[in-house]
């Protein structure tokens, strides 16, 4: 139980830690050095006549340069460790910066609902025509509740998009529906093929979202012809899925 509790470290009291045990270490080098040089002084120096005293006395003035050198040298170690440390935390909040940037960039050039609906319209008539199959997959990806900061929610969510984006095919095409939902037509793939898409993309998603659970997510499959006889169905589905909410305005298109 002793050990528990001293083992326990606040991660933002690392670096204070850290430059206490610095601290410690340097001034215990410096008492030791000093009282040994102490206890060294009265028979290097106290006879004189000694014939071997003046090489005692070199020896004890290289011993008290050799320990002044290392006290110095730690210092100056210290001080560099500390400048290459806040260097080092500037360029990952700067890279922390610009991941979620290229997050929130790619989210915003996702096509919206409005482009969802005329795309829908057009790849269920030319499967009506053609007498294919047409899948549509709903996503939704809900943060998780340890990402309190917007930036690590961007970030997140626009991981997940990436991981989509990696398994559509070039025919297939991805739709901000609103935030955090999102619209995957597929044409030409059955319903059976279409719940095989959406296992391989979970397994995906589930990489992304790694052990600390970054995000959730459902999803539902709707194809035709077996669950929707016409297209306003499917936008339906997509509209009213997981929650209630005012659908996306955007207005640019990417596929796979």
């Amino acid at each position: 139980m002793t050990m528990r509790v001293f083992d326990h470290i606040e991660i933002d009291e690392l670096d204070r830690r850290d430059r206490h045990l610095w601290l410690l270490a340097i001034s215990m080098i410096v008492i030791l050095g000093a009282g040994t040089a102490l206890l060294m002084y009265p028979p290097v120096f106290g006879a004189p006549s000694d014939p071997n005293a003046r090489m005692f006395q070199r020896i004890f003035v290289g011993f008290c340069a050799l320990n002044s050198l290392f006290v110095v040298y730690l210092l100056e170690r210290q001080v560099t460790i500390r400048r290459l440390r806040r260097r080092l935390i500037e360029e990952q909040r700067r890279n922390a910066e610009l991941h979620t940037k290229a997050s929130k960039d790619l989210i915003a050039s996702l096509p919206n609902f409005a482009h969802f609906q005329d795309r829908l319209a057009m790849q269920f008539r030319r499967a009506v025509n053609s007498r294919e199959p047409l899948s549509l997959l709903v996503v939704s990806l809900t943060p998780s509740k340890t990402s309190t900061q917007p930036g690590e929610i961007e970030t997140a969510l626009g991981d997940a998009v990436k991981a989509v984006l990696r398994k559509l095919r070039a025919e297939d095409s991805l739709y901000k529906v609103r935030r955090g939902v999102f619209a995957i037509l597929l044409p030409g793939l059955p319903r059976t093929t279409a719940d095989c898409f959406a296992s391989r993309l979970a397994d995906g998603l589930a990489d992304v979202a790694g052990a600390l659970s970054r995000f959730s997510f459902e999803m539902e499959t709707m194809s035709y012809p077996e669950h929707a006889a016409a297209a306003h169905e499917m936008e339906q589905m997509a509209r009213s899925r997981f929650g209630e909410q005012e659908v996306d305005d955007g207005s640019k298109v990417v596929s796979g």
